[in-house]
């Protein structure tokens, strides 16, 4: 999730994946890592047995996975090794974003984003209507379903259906006033997070302590291109003038929508449409980059610490069952059986019943017995 960006100066324009910064600064180098290991962090479970370049693992994913894994037994011991609360996940390092570090004007404006919306939130009971309430709701429905988990998740970052172009934008645009950032960012550092799963190169991961995968790490805007290095897998967003366009005047757009609520219905719309609705937004955004790495359970043995979680499955649309997803990344559907709710996944079927959505990818049945095979060894 990218907060802020910078326009582009030529065709090359994306130097960094999230959180783009406003104002000029040197490029930074490209750091160089040795291949990382999958992490086993979950007790006694072992994960030797499906390795993130597994054939099944890797069908019709976005992006390509490390080129080497090293066996877990190989991993130093953890530094913290604190487990987070009511979890079995081992914290290996606590990432200090806070103190000790130099803070540059990008990490100060989006913390000061953050922040901002959360204070004005906290006017909703004095500028309390019915009508302000149910902007709320529908821009939760617009931005949160349609704009976040429909088209930059399944859409966008996993190209797990196809739409026409005039939809495709328009469900885009809807994202756009999530304020998580421009598509371009925010596709890049998700691809990121699935290349470099659980692992020290994770843009968000809960070994570095779950408060970090939650949302610290937004506040430090070069950590991505330190851990991942400037990003080249966004290439099929970047040669499509409109993400270019919405990239380089992102911040225009949810400017002006609140100055729309304004104009509708005062500074209570504002109040419940730009700062309840969004911070509400960001919370279920942000639990499934957290809790659904923490609690929950695992239905298969995908080598990182992704679980299903109902409850956050519930809020986030059916983005919760996080452990399906990872298994079959490219799948439009999550909510793998018949109880589990997912309401991203009623949509999209019902744009393919109307011939908007195309070329629906979802797992076949071989496909679920031969990663339950694997699973069983």
């Amino acid at each position: 999730m990218a907060l802020l960006n910078s326009p582009p100066s030529d065709s090359n324009f994306h130097r960094f994946p999230s959180l783009r910064r406003a104002i000029h600064r040197p490029r930074l180098p490209t750091l160089s890592f040795p291949p990382i290991p999958e992490l086993n962090f979950v007790g006694r479970r072992s994960f030797k047995s499906l390795r993130l370049n597994s054939p099944i693992h890797l069908q019709n994913r976005a992006i390509s996975p490390p080129t080497e894994a090293l066996e877990p037994d190989s991993l130093p011991p953890p530094v913290d090794g604190r487990r987070i609360l009511l979890s079995d996940v081992v914290v290996r390092r606590r990432r200090e974003v806070f103190w000790g570090r130099k803070w540059t004007s990008l990490d100060i404006g989006t913390a000061g984003v953050v922040v901002g919306t959360h204070l004005l939130s906290l006017l909703a009971p004095f500028q309390f209507n019915w009508a302000a309430f149910w902007v709320a709701i529908s821009l939760y429905i617009i931005t949160g379903l349609f704009g976040i988990t429909l088209s930059f998740h399944r859409n966008l970052s996993h190209r797990s259906f196809k739409l026409p172009k005039w939809l495709e934008y328009l469900f885009a645009y809807c994202g756009v006033q999530a304020l998580q950032g421009n598509p371009i960012d925010w596709v890049s550092t998700h691809r990121y997070h699935h290349q470099f799963c659980d692992s020290e190169r994770d843009p968000h991961s809960p070994i570095e302590g779950f408060w970090y995968s939650h949302m610290s790490w937004l506040f430090d805007t070069n950590s991505v291109v330190q851990r991942c290095g400037e990003p080249n897998n966004v290439g099929d967003l970047q040669k499509q003038p409109f993400y270019r366009f919405i990239q380089s005047t992102y911040l225009l757009h949810p400017i002006a929508l609140g100055a729309l609520l304004y104009a509708m219905g005062g500074f209570p719309f504002v109040v419940w449409g730009m700062g309840v609705r969004i911070a509400w937004v960001y919370h279920i955004t942000w639990l499934v980059n957290s809790a659904c790495h923490v609690w929950g359970n695992q239905a298969w043995k995908t080598g990182d610490l992704s679980r299903n979680n109902w409850w956050v499955a519930l809020l986030a649309f059916g983005e919760g069952w996080h452990n399906n997803h990872h298994a079959f990344e490219f799948s439009a559907r999550h909510g793998l059986e018949w109880w589990q709710l997912d309401m991203t996944w009623y949509v999209i079927w019902l744009l393919q019943a109307l011939g908007l959505a195309t070329d629906v990818k979802i797992p076949t049945q071989v496909q679920k017995e031969k990663l339950a095979i694997i699973n069983a060894t």
